[in-house]
């Protein structure tokens, strides 16, 4: 950046977008067919192509941040600008299932019995696996925190510690989650109940795994000395990413789990 006049960062050109782009036509149409004629090949195409360009578009990212010096104070602050308006259309998006499942169990409808739970639908109890799923997530956005605090303090050891720990307790979020499916007694088209429970646990399941592949990315990238106690910004986006995650979880469990049923 030496023949610069400034502290911006001057993006180069990159194939990435436009294979970004051509994934996502693959996939969406992909989907299509796999619904209509059953066929996987489309859709398999562009997920491979959709891995290659998240893969190989952040490893730039990371060449550039870290070893190319183009992530300065400003370009950190647009970086953290975007992440935060990232945040808020994810709040967005979840206050739509919000907003079909207080919609639905607030008032319900005839076709529904005029009860919620509905007729005829079991409620999990929230007090088993729901509850101790609970527990683990806070106590991995304890240890994010920990792992935070001690990348700013240089204390590496304690950072790893903590890092590998978030990871494993998002994994164990992961698998009990699972089991969970396996045992619920109803399914997704079990009314109205089953469709908004699904949607928004499972999307909620899927940024658990987003953000504990985040996270041990952020693992590995510590282990290699991308991070410094004054440039991290890369473990800050996933730390936030995952406090939010923990609190997505704590709405849905007081409104689905334990209020919903």
């Amino acid at each position: 950046m030496s023949h610069q006049a400034h502290a911006y960062h001057m993006v180069d050109p990159s194939p990435w977008p436009l294979t970004g782009a051509g994934a996502a036509l693959l996939m969406t149409s992909g989907l299509a067919m796999w619904f209509h004629k059953n066929s996987c090949i489309l859709m398999t195409l562009g997920l491979i192509l959709m891995l290659l360009t998240m893969y190989q578009w952040w490893r730039d990212v990371v060449r550039e941040g870290t070893f190319l010096g183009h992530h300065t104070s400003p370009v950190q602050q647009g970086l953290r600008y975007g992440m935060i308006l990232f945040i808020i259309s994810e709040v967005c998006f979840f206050a739509g299932f919000f907003w079909a499942f207080y919609h639905a169990s607030l008032a319900p409808t005839l076709e529904l019995g005029l009860t919620w739970p509905p007729t005829g639908i079991t409620p999990l109890n929230p007090f088993e696996v729901p509850l101790l799923n609970t527990a683990v997530l806070l106590a991995s956005g304890v240890s994010v925190t920990w792992a935070h605090h001690s990348i700013t303090e240089k204390n590496r050891t304690e950072a790893t510690q903590a890092l590998a720990l978030t990871v494993l307790l998002g994994l164990y979020f992961t698998a009990l989650q699972v089991m969970e499916y396996y045992e619920t007694p109803f399914t997704m088209a079990d009314s109205v109940y089953g469709s908004t429970f699904f949607v928004a646990t499972g999307f909620h399941g899927l940024h658990v795994i987003i953000g504990s592949l985040f996270l041990l990315t952020c693992l590995v990238r510590h282990m290699q000395y991308h991070f410094t106690s004054k440039h991290h910004f890369g473990f800050e986006a996933a730390a936030w990413y995952w406090h939010f995650v923990d609190v997505v979880w704590l709405f849905l469990y007081i409104s689905i789990y334990w209020w919903g049923s």
